[in-house]
């Protein structure tokens, strides 16, 4: 609503956690994890690479706005090359600007219950403080 558009990049570089296929992504979905007849309100891409030499190119862009959350653990790393700027794991967010300028980057911890004062803020064209990075 209000100009918000939520895309979803499946993404099977972290821990494989994404190993369904294309077709059955959103079947898994609706009746395994999380089940019950969910059905995504937003936009779900076809599985894709966020990093290294085959990382998507809307990816690489988001990737490339600001400063990323630290990843914990080298040894889950399966894509190369490695950089600074590599989304960290599943479920990381960044919030965009109706100009196409990503503003912010969450970590997967943030709760995304609690980017909605950004998104609100946005939308209003409040002032905002872009390329900050959450970290927590």
């Amino acid at each position: 609503p209000r100009g918000l558009v939520v895309l979803g990049f499946p993404c099977n570089q972290f821990g494989h956690q994404e190993n369904a296929k294309n077709e059955e992504i959103l079947k898994s979905l609706k009746y395994v994890q999380p089940g019950g007849g969910f059905e995504p309100s937003f936009m779900l891409l076809e599985k894709c690479e966020v990093n290294g030499a085959g990382a998507h190119p809307l990816s690489a862009f988001l990737r490339e706005a600001g400063q990323p959350p630290l990843m914990t653990d080298p040894k889950l790393i399966t894509w190369s090359p490695v950089c600074r700027n590599d989304v960290a794991w599943n479920f990381e967010k960044f919030l965009v600007g109706l100009d196409g300028v990503p503003v912010c980057r969450y970590s997967r911890r943030f709760q995304t219950i609690d980017i909605e004062p950004d998104i609100e803020a946005l939308l209003a064209f409040e002032s905002f403080n872009p390329l900050r990075t959450q970290i927590e």
